[in-house]
C-alpha cells in the first residue's frame, strides 16, 4: 500500500499494475463481476436472492469440511453449494416461495458447518479468509480457475437464456408452454452456485450480495428489457470491483468494503433519482 493518491490518475494506476498480487486481482474481478452481474440479474428476476444468500453460508460449510478433510477449502465450496443448489431446487417446484425449503437446507448445512469447525484441531484460516474475501491473495492459477468456472457459467446461460429468461418471468406460462420448469430451475441453481462459489472469493461469504444483487437491483430499476438490464448489471459490477480494488491498494481497509459501499451508494442514488423524478423534481 502507498500513503495516497497522485495528481496523475494513470501514474496512481501504472503504480499499482506493477504488483503481480494486484494484477491477479483485477483479473478475477473482472471474470467474478461479469458473472455475477449476469446470475445476479436472473437470480432478481426470479426473486431468489434468498437462494443466493443461503448458498453462500452453505459453502462456508463446505469449505470447513474440506479444510477438514486436508483439501483445498474452494473444492468443498463448490460442491457444498452444488448439491445445496439441487436439493433446493428438487424440494421446491416453484423458483417462488421457496424460501422454506431454502431455510431448512440453510440451517442443516449450517449445523455441518458447525460440526467440521469444531472437529478440526488447527485454525482454519483458509475456511475462515471465505467470510470476508481474500481477492489480493489470488494466484496465477486461482485466476486461472475462475476465468475457466466463469467462462463455463456464461457458456451455459447464453445456451439455455430463451428457456431460463422465459421461466424467470412467468413459470406458470412457461410450463405450459412445454417448457421443463424443474430443469430449468435446477439448472439455474447449479449456475448460481457456481457463480457463487467464484464470487465469494472477491467478497466473501458474508457480502456476496453486493455483487450477486445490488448490481442487479440497479439495472432492474434503470432498464426494462432484458437486454439491456444485464448489460446495466455487468456494467455496475465491474465499475464497483475495479473502483474498490483501486481504492483498497491506496488505503488499508478491506476490498470487499469498498466495493460493498460503492454499489450500495449507487443503489440509494438510483432510488432517490427515481424518486424526485416521480415526483416531477427532475
Amino acid at each position: 500500500m502507498t500513503s495516497g493518491f497522485s495528481l496523475n490518475l494513470w501514474s496512481d494506476l501504472q503504480t499499482m499494475w506493477q504488483y503481480g498480487f494486484m494484477q491477479h486481482a483485477f483479473e478475477a474481478g473482472t471474470v467474478v463481476a461479469i458473472v455475477a452481474g449476469v446470475v445476479g440479474y436472473f437470480v432478481v428476476l426470479r426473486r431468489s436472492s434468498f437462494a443466493a444468500h443461503a448458498l453462500s453460508h452453505v459453502g462456508f460449510a463446505g469449505a470447513a469440511g474440506a479444510v477438514l478433510l486436508g483439501l483445498n477449502p474452494l473444492v468443498g465450496l463448490l460442491v457444498f453449494t452444488s448439491g445445496g443448489g439441487l436439493t433446493m431446487a428438487g424440494l421446491g417446484r416453484k423458483a417462488a416461495g421457496r424460501d422454506a425449503q431454502i431455510g431448512i437446507v440453510l440451517s442443516f448445512m449450517l449445523g455441518l458447518g458447525v460440526l467440521f469447525i469444531s472437529l478440526y484441531k488447527g485454525y482454519a484460516t483458509e475456511a475462515y479468509s471465505l467470510l470476508f474475501g481474500e481477492i489480493l491473495g489470488i494466484s496465477a492459477g486461482d485466476v486461472l480457475v475462475t476465468l475457466v468456472a466463469g467462462v463455463l457459467t456464461l457458456a451455459v446461460v447464453a445456451a439455455i437464456y430463451r428457456r431460463l429468461l422465459f421461466t424467470s418471468l412467468d413459470e406458470d406460462v412457461a410450463e405450459a408452454k412445454g417448457v421443463s420448469t424443474a430443469a430449468m430451475n435446477s439448472v439455474f441453481m447449479l449456475l448460481l452456485a457456481l457463480a457463487t462459489s467464484i464470487a465469494v472469493q472477491v467478497v466473501g461469504v458474508l457480502l456476496i450480495f453486493a455483487l450477486m444483487v445490488t448490481p442487479a437491483a440497479i439495472a432492474e430499476r434503470l432498464a426494462h428489457r432484458p437486454p439491456v438490464g444485464i448489460a446495466i448489471a455487468v456494467g455496475v459490477a465491474l465499475l464497483t470491483t475495479w473502483f474498490g480494488l483501486f481504492i483498497s491498494y491506496y488505503q488499508p481497509y478491506p476490498v470487499s468494503f469498498f466495493i460493498t459501499t460503492t454499489v450500495f451508494v449507487l443503489y440509494l442514488l438510483v432510488r432517490a433519482l427515481q424518486s424526485r423524478r416521480a415526483k416531477g423534481i427532475l
